[in-house]
């Protein structure tokens, strides 16, 4: 292999290393986003996993927001429980919508 030869090789494969280099780095980006966005463990250097640290805030906050899920749970339930009503009056003959319409104020009351 002559001089002019080699520096053609390496001028040549210089930037295809480089292009490696940068692809494995931007795969190694994306699973690590990957696995963050879909609740998996992060690895550490030596493999061991590595999970986030949880502070009192964070257990005070999911603790807040959990007691938060049941009180829209129930009021959702009890949403339904007054559209199914509506419906029903709605759909009713109109003799009945006159007694429906008076016992739900009575109730009410």
């Amino acid at each position: 292999m002559t001089h002019g030869n080699l520096l053609d090789l390496v001028a040549t494969a210089g930037p295809v290393i480089g292009v490696i280099g940068f692809a494995g780095v931007v795969g190694w980006v994306l699973t690590t986003w990957m696995r963050v966005k879909n609740g998996y463990p992060l690895d550490g250097q030596w493999g061991q996993a590595l999970y986030p640290k949880r502070d009192d805030e964070t257990v005070e906050r999911v603790k807040l927001l959990t007691q938060e899920n049941g009180q829209l749970r129930a009021e959702l339930g009890a949403i339904k429980d007054r559209l199914a009503n509506v419906e029903r009056i709605v759909t009713d003959s109109g003799n009945m919508l006159s007694h429906e319409i008076e016992r739900l104020r009575d109730r009410a009351n």
